[in-house]
């Protein structure tokens, strides 16, 4: 079996529609995905009815990728398989958006007021599926595209980032909350990409008490000691494993899909369909 739990879509910061990254996914050999797009889960029920339109043989996980800041730091929350009607949830994706559209319109607001560059809101709303999540990949896309910067990462490196005179740091909700709140709407809440964060062992301590299920051990930026690490660090608290590309585009390096190129053992899905199992007992 081969599976990628982490992958985004148009409806976030991914650069493929959830129906292309059903095909693509089909043509990589994928058996098991899971559509994780940045707070919100608008590309599920896309990808499920273009699969049962195509009569394809694939399984699509349900997922959320929940972004929150903590003591400085970018701690990412994975969700799996949560009801996603539950109202605290609900509640929790409709906040995070607000709070990505306002921190749009005051980076937009300083960008012209500072720096001369004017954007309209609607040129970086254009760059994400309706109602998906905006993000700073969209803003710096539109200060690109109206030759504010010569390319994107240049845009990053002048102005989406917390050195720079226009920038200001979006709202969150704590990664306690967002761990907390997945678990009530009988989710599975996951640590991704651990290794971004220096903090992560003793927040990994502290989540575990608010309902934090697993540790995302695989990961593209993983090296084979932090896989080791963090699946001791799981192994410790009687956490799951689970893993992922994080995929968001093929690469422009290589010029190769790198969806599911990431190695994840195939006993990962089966410990996340049994952690569900046992949550849906309780």
């Amino acid at each position: 079996m081969k599976i990628d739990l982490h992958i985004h879509t148009t409806y976030s910061d991914g650069m493929l529609s959830p129906q292309k990254i059903v095909d693509t996914a089909h043509q990589c050999g994928l058996d098991v995905i899971a559509l994780t797009d940045h707070d919100n889960v608008l590309s599920h029920k896309e990808a499920e009815d273009y699969i049962n339109s195509n009569n394809l043989k694939l399984e699509v996980i349900p997922g959320v990728e929940i972004n929150t800041i903590y003591k400085g730091w970018e701690v990412h929350i994975l969700g799996y398989f949560m009801d996603e009607n539950n109202q605290q949830f609900v509640d929790m994706l409709n906040f995070q958006q607000k709070a990505r559209i306002e921190q749009t319109h005051q980076i937009i607001e300083l960008l012209a007021k500072k720096q001369g560059i004017k954007i309209k809101f609607e040129d970086v709303q254009k760059l994400v599926a309706p109602k998906g999540s905006i993000g700073r990949p969209h803003i710096a896309r539109a200060i690109t595209s109206c030759g504010g910067s010569s390319n994107i990462m240049e845009a990053y490196a002048k102005f989406i980032n917390n050195n720079s005179d226009v920038y200001i740091e979006r709202k969150t909700v704590s990664p306690h909350d967002a761990v907390e709140i997945i678990s009530e709407a009988g989710g599975i809440p996951v640590f991704a990409h651990p290794i971004d964060v220096d903090i992560a062992d003793s927040l990994t301590c502290e989540l575990v008490n608010y309902g934090l299920r697993g540790i995302e051990a695989y990961h593209r930026k993983h090296s084979p000691a932090a896989v080791e690490h963090f699946s001791t660090l799981a192994e410790q608290y009687g956490l799951i494993v689970t893993g992922g590309s994080d995929f968001h585009a093929p690469s422009m390096n290589h010029g190769t899909i790198l969806m599911g190129k990431n190695f994840v053992p195939d006993w990962i899905y089966d410990k996340l369909i049994l952690e569900k199992k046992k949550i849906d007992m309780i």
